[in-house]
């Protein structure tokens, strides 16, 4: 990663504007990306590019047609362009589009001063801090994935990770009314996440992770479990501690094969779901979650840096997983 200098985005067109980025989110997505590990997208496509899909910041400019927005006003990026004509399209799914660009993978994001974006793709924040508001992309990952897990009040949900998706996670389920338990390795993220209302495990090593969850739900197991942590060895534990009938949703991003036993999926008659970006409405959905739930979530932020020190920034934040939570980049002195 370098810092250069960038053509001007130039006016905005019909239905276009113009942002100036105030503070942008580094997450693992794109420590896959800096390490060319996105292997769905051909890498001739990719590079170079620049990064910057979890943003905030102020619209500077709007061309016509753009009803609701301001100039001045701070915004969080929702990073989705869909095809609309694709089978997921069809389905009302724009975020699981065949054909689907984001910022900052397949197009250039928001690690820069100015670019140029749809208007539906900026969701005012109202007072929200930059750096809180760049939160309102991961969280959207976790609201979208607990529509798909289907988690309801009173239910148990099982959260394995305890990194930013894996407490939003927590909090956007938690918000419905759900009872969460987080297990990770790393006590230091257990411990940021106290103000999630979750309760917490630390998994020692060569510990029953199961064992532990299914004491703390009793019954038949949790109805809900989340995997976010990307280990395909975690996709199998959650297929086994997941009640009968229950939803197992994988949000982790991970690159090899995970052992699953196919006759457990039919035996239990379980939902495995996986779960992507969110569509427009759940991205709207996220920025009231992160209003009602400022303080749960704020404390995710545990890193910032200039953009000067962005480089640094990725190359710190990949090499201290148990320290920085959440790094962002503040492009706004």
């Amino acid at each position: 990663m370098t810092l250069v200098e960038a053509p001007e985005p130039g006016a905005p067109g019909p239905g276009e504007v113009i942002v100036r980025s105030e503070a942008v989110g580094l997450c693992g997505s794109d420590f896959h990306y800096f390490t060319g590990d996105l292997g769905a997208v051909p890498q001739a496509k990719l590079y170079p590019r620049i990064q910057g899909h979890e943003a905030a910041g102020r619209i500077e400019e709007l061309g016509p047609d753009c009803p609701g927005l301001r100039s001045g006003d701070r915004v969080a990026i929702w990073p989705v362009t869909a095809c609309g004509r694709c089978y997921p399209c069809s389905l009302g799914r724009c975020n699981a589009c065949a054909n689907i660009s984001l910022i900052g993978i397949h197009r250039d994001g928001a690690l820069q001063e100015r670019f140029r974006l749809r208007a539906e793709q900026v969701f005012p924040v109202g007072d929200q801090d930059a750096a809180v508001s760049a939160l309102v992309e991961p969280v959207s990952i976790a609201v979208r994935a607990v529509v798909r897990g289907r988690v309801a009040a009173g239910e148990k949900v099982v959260v394995f990770g305890a990194g930013p998706i894996g407490q939003a996670l927590a909090v956007a389920s938690i918000d419905r009314g759900a009872s969460v338990l987080l297990l990770d390795p790393v006590g230091s993220r257990l411990a940021r996440a106290r103000a999630t209302g979750a309760e917490f495990v630390v998994l020692e090593e060569g510990g029953d992770a199961s064992a532990a969850a299914r004491e703390w739900a009793g019954g038949d197991g949790p109805e809900v479990v989340f995997e976010a942590t990307g280990v395909p060895e975690v996709a199998t534990a959650a297929v086994d501690l997941v009640a009968p009938a229950g939803r197992v949703v994988v949000v982790g991003l991970g690159t090899r094969e995970a052992p699953l036993r196919a006759g457990t999926l039919a035996f239990k008659e379980l939902d495995l779901l996986g779960t992507s970006c969110c569509g427009a409405g759940e991205f709207g959905a996220a920025v009231s979650l992160v209003a009602r739930r400022r303080d749960a979530l704020a404390g995710l932020v545990t890193h910032e840096f200039p953009f000067a020190s962005a480089p640094e920034a990725i190359v710190y934040a990949m090499e201290h997983p148990s320290e920085v939570t959440k790094a962002v980049i503040r492009l706004d002195g």
